[in-house]
């Protein structure tokens, strides 16, 4: 027996909300799957250590910035450490990904929803988002890379969760199934690869080895970068300029969110509440050449980012 909804959100012109600007929170939500049996890794995937921290917190840490609705979707029994997200547990074990995609939409809090395996560590957030913007007019957006479809890195509208449902009782397990019976949109190579030139997107783990080689990749691909300070942001940092190891693809936002972790009290005057940007009063140039306010911006291996007063020149 399947747990029922009440209400099925259906798919109409009133649910097309107007998309927020790149690099701003979505009205969206994101459903990592975290309840796979994990039998070619030999111990549970979302507990690895990666980059010093279970991978599941890894994963909620990296999509936390550009959702505001986050759920895990866990087996029965499954243990998870704390995260800042909705967990909910299938209600039936080891349905596939059909089962969690039906559990996580029936949890999710907005219409727009995000799927991912929790075994994907190189989660490229300009390239979610273009994939959440791609949804205004069907039902399913779905990359295709490697010459096969995405199901487990794409979005989905929480409608849908009825004919997963109705896959569940005919034991159709696989996602692709609905995409005949949905307005579904397929992202081509060429678009992805304005975004992950290299597909990193698509990289999961499924045994010792790929979780070794995807630790090696992860460390060589970091970014190692400076933040120099300048006026009233030095005088509260006490530093003039602040190293900074970010993740691979790094964008302006991972370096506000580390330099708020490293210096407190720059939170709030300087680093915005939410440590996605800087407040009114400052502006910010990449190696003296570009100014922007975008936090989508990339940043490279050996960059400078300055941030400075509006009223100090800048």
């Amino acid at each position: 027996m399947f747990p029922t909804m009440n209400d099925v959100l259906l798919p109409s012109s009133s649910c097309l909300s107007p998309l927020p600007r790149r690099g701003e929170k979505q009205n969206a939500s994101a459903i990592i799957l975290a309840g796979g049996k994990s039998s070619r890794m030999g111990r549970p995937k979302a507990l690895l250590p990666f980059d010093g921290e279970p991978l599941i917190v890894h994963l909620v840490r990296r999509l936390s910035p550009l959702f505001a609705d986050i759920v895990v979707v866990a087996a029965p029994d499954q243990e998870l450490p704390a995260v800042p997200a909705t967990v909910v547990h299938d209600t039936v074990a080891y349905q596939g990904p059909v089962g969690g995609l039906y559990y996580g939409l029936q949890a999710a809090r907005t219409e727009r929803c995000f799927v991912t395996a929790c075994d994907a560590p190189f989660l490229n957030l300009p390239l979610i988002a273009y994939l959440l913007e791609q949804i205004t007019d069907c039902d399913v957006v779905v990359p295709f890379w490697q010459e096969r479809l995405q199901p487990l890195h794409a979005v989905y509208r929480r409608w849908v969760v009825a004919l997963l449902q109705e896959q569940l009782v005919r034991q159709e397990l696989r996602p692709v199934a609905l995409y005949t019976k949905v307005r579904t949109r397929e992202v081509s190579p060429e678009e992805i690869r304005r975004f992950d030139p290299e597909g990193l997107s698509f990289r999961t783990m499924n045994t010792p080895e790929e979780y070794a080689a995807a630790l090696a990749l992860w460390r060589a691909r970091r970014v190692v970068c400076t933040v120099e300070l300048f006026g009233v942001a030095r005088l509260k940092a006490k530093v003039a300029s602040v190293p900074l190891t970010l993740p691979p693809g790094a964008t302006l936002r991972d370096a506000f969110a580390a330099l708020a972790e490293q210096i407190p009290d720059l939170v709030g005057s300087v680093v915005t509440a939410d440590r996605q940007g800087l407040t009114a009063g400052y502006a910010c140039n990449v190696n003296g050449t570009l100014f922007t306010c975008d936090p989508t911006t990339p940043l490279h291996s050996g960059d400078s980012v300055l941030i400075l007063s509006n009223d100090a020149g800048g």
